[in-house]
């Protein structure tokens, strides 16, 4: 029997990577859809010769769509953007690309399409974000019927933008700033268990047509947060409660930066709570049991200690 075949768009990036790995191990053949392939050639050794297959394809491109999705028994769309720049709008890529990709599935014949989506995602939501990751979220499933929708909070995980930023922050910095206070609640996942609930959600056919909250076992304020990559890289540095206003005048000039570190949209998104809802379904609906951070983030912030990883804290 020929292993079945599933599409990943923006497969090579940090959520990406593992989940072509899960896949592979699984006996998938993996095609990966991202915009320069030559990019996404690492992933080739996490399967066997050809089981992984890089191609280029570009969710506003129609055709290269089509091309990526052709003979594939189910597709993941995992492409999103933090900040515009260029073309690469949030209407064009989270609500465009994402209804391309699920009606183009559809029309392929595909039988499954998961959409990795956001807690923040709102119609109501005061950030662009937020309310174009809803959009996208009701436009795959008017072109895909049965589509899955994953919402997770921060993902953590070796190559993540958070712990791994406020880590060389504190590096070079006396002071790390508390947007709004500090007080902004997070459930950080695991990208090992988000990769996994994307798997699981293509092989349960009581999955389909689901929306999952993907959050990790605990709940912890921006402030928390901080204190745990202050202690955990041992370094002493003062917490400054920033009002969200004086924030937003500094995220002003920060957006002119080719790669902003922070934007105003990304403001507004702090100022509501990213934490799964009471009620909705979770890892544990997938069979999975959440992985907490304090078992995984020091193995990968340890670099930042003062003298390196291999120093042990007081």
């Amino acid at each position: 029997m020929t292993a079945r075949l599933v599409t990943v768009f923006g497969g090579s990036g940090f959520i990406g990577r593992y989940v072509v790995r899960h896949l592979a191990r699984r006996g998938y053949l993996v095609r990966v859809a991202v915009r320069r392939p030559d990019q996404a050639l690492f992933l080739k050794p996490a399967g066997d010769v050809g089981q992984i297959t890089p191609i280029a394809a570009n969710l506003r491109d129609q055709a290269s769509v089509e091309a990526a999705v052709e003979g594939a028994g189910a597709v993941v769309n995992l492409v999103g953007l933090l900040h515009e720049s260029g073309r690469q709008r949030f209407q064009a890529v989270h609500v465009e690309g994402a209804g391309r990709a699920a009606a183009a599935a559809r029309t392929a014949g595909a039988d499954a399409f998961v959409q990795i989506s956001a807690l923040g995602a709102d119609p109501q939501s005061p950030a662009a974000y937020g309310r174009s990751k809803a959009a996208g979220e009701a436009a795959v499933v008017a072109a895909f019927p049965g589509a899955v929708i994953h919402r997770p909070s921060i993902v953590f995980g070796p190559e993540d933008d958070f712990f791994n930023r406020f880590a060389a922050m504190a590096r070079l910095l006396p002071a790390l700033p508390l947007i709004g206070g500090g007080k902004t609640k997070f459930q950080p996942v695991y990208v090992e268990d988000v990769a996994a609930a994307i798997v699981a959600s293509l092989e349960r056919p009581e999955a389909r047509g689901g929306l999952y909250e993907l959050g990790g076992p605990r709940t912890y304020s921006f402030r928390e947060l901080l204190q745990y990559i202050l202690a955990e890289t041992g370094r002493r540095r003062l917490l400054l409660p920033v009002p969200f206003g004086a924030m937003r005048l500094q995220a002003a000039f920060l957006e002119l930066l080719p790669v902003p570190p922070l934007t105003r949209d990304q403001l507004r998104l702090l100022e509501r709570d990213n934490v799964v809802s009471p009620g909705a379904r979770t890892l544990a609906d997938l069979g999975i049991a959440p992985t907490a951070l304090e078992l995984v983030v020091p193995q990968y912030i340890a670099r930042f200690r003062p003298g390196g990883r291999h120093v042990k804290l007081a």
